[in-house]
């Protein structure tokens, strides 16, 4: 395999992509963690909801039971 000679502007080009693609990638996580902190949103108003509704069936069984019992 022959050696290319790399000039300086050619070293310079490449750490230039290799910046480029790096902020790119820092980007993406910054996004990711974003959109993490979103699903956790989601997940905790969902779960407060169902728990709600829980609260709300289990007092309606209670009150069944009572009226049963007479």
């Amino acid at each position: 395999m022959a050696k290319k000679n790399i000039t300086i502007d050619d070293l310079a080009i490449m750490v230039q992509k290799g910046f480029e693609e790096t902020a790119k990638k820092a980007e993406m996580n910054l996004r990711f963690d974003q959109i993490d902190k979103r699903f956790d949103k989601i997940e905790k108003l969902i779960l407060a909801d169902h728990k709600n509704r829980i609260e709300k069936l289990e007092e309606e069984v209670k009150e069944l039971k009572n009226l049963f019992a007479m």
